[in-house]
C-alpha cells in the first residue's frame, strides 16, 4: 500500500487498496498513522472508524476483491474522508430499524461526520464525509450526541410521556449497547472498546 501528499495549505494522501477484510485492517492503521503525522491524534480514531465503514461497504457491496481508493484530505479546520470504488450503485440511508445489510452501515456516517454524501465518477462512485477540527470540537461532540439521542428517542422511547433528560439517558444506554453489538459484530471486544472510550474521555476531560 503506498502514498503519496500534497504540501500545505492542503495535505492529500491517497491510498489504493483491494477490498478484503485484512486490507480494511491495515487502511484503517495506515489512515491513523498519517492522521498522527499530520499532527492530528484527537481525530485519529473517528477518522480511522468512518474508513473502516467505508471500505467494509466496498467490501460487502461492491465484492471481496475489488478495487478501490482511499483519499485523506486535510484543508482548514475539515479532515475529508473518500473512498472511490468502480460501483455506480448509489448507497442508500434507510431506517436505523434496519438491520446492517440493508444500509444501517452509512448511519454511523451520518451520526460522526459532519456531512456526507455520494458522487458518481467516470469510473464509479465516491463515497465521502467530513470530520471537524475546529478548537470547539467538545461542544460539537456534545451536539452530536444530543442529535443522535433525540433520533433514538423518537424512534426507540420516545412516547412514553418520561421527561425530555430522563428519556435522553435511557437512549443513551441504548445506544452505546448497539454501538458494543457492532463492535461485536466487527470482530472488536467490546470491553476493549468501552476502555478505549473511557481513556479517552478522560484525557480530553483533563486537558480540558
Amino acid at each position: 500500500m503506498s502514498g503519496c501528499e500534497i504540501p500545505e495549505p492542503r495535505l492529500r494522501c491517497v491510498l489504493p487498496f483491494e477490498a478484503a477484510p485484512t486490507e480494511v485492517r491495515l487502511l484503517r492503521r495506515s489512515a491513523v498513522r498519517q492522521l498522527e503525522r499530520w499532527g492530528l491524534p484527537a481525530a485519529a480514531d473517528e477518522a480511522g472508524l468512518l474508513v473502516a465503514e467505508l471500505a467494509t461497504n466496498v467490501l460487502k457491496h461492491v465484492g471481496e476483491g475489488a478495487s478501490a481508493t482511499l483519499i485523506l484530505e486535510w484543508s482548514g479546520e475539515r479532515l475529508r474522508v473518500e473512498v472511490h470504488d468502480k460501483s455506480r450503485t448509489i448507497p442508500v440511508l434507510k431506517s436505523a430499524k434496519c438491520d446492517e445489510e440493508c444500509g444501517r452501515g452509512l448511519h454511523l456516517l451520518a451520526t460522526f461526520a459532519v456531512d456526507w454524501g455520494t458522487v458518481l465518477t467516470a469510473a464509479g462512485k465516491s463515497v465521502w464525509c467530513e470530520i471537524p477540527l475546529s478548537t470547539g470540537r467538545d461542544c460539537l461532540r456534545i451536539e452530536r450526541a444530543v442529535g443522535v439521542l433525540e433520533g433514538y428517542q423518537a424512534g426507540y422511547v420516545g412516547h412514553y410521556g418520561k421527561a425530555r433528560e430522563a428519556g435522553l439517558e435511557e437512549s443513551a444506554i441504548a445506544l452505546i449497547a448497539d454501538l458494543l453489538h457492532w463492535s461485536a459484530a466487527r470482530g472488536h471486544d467490546p470491553d476493549d472498546v468501552l476502555d478505549r472510550a473511557q481513556m479517552h474521555y478522560e484525557a480530553e476531560a483533563d486537558a480540558a
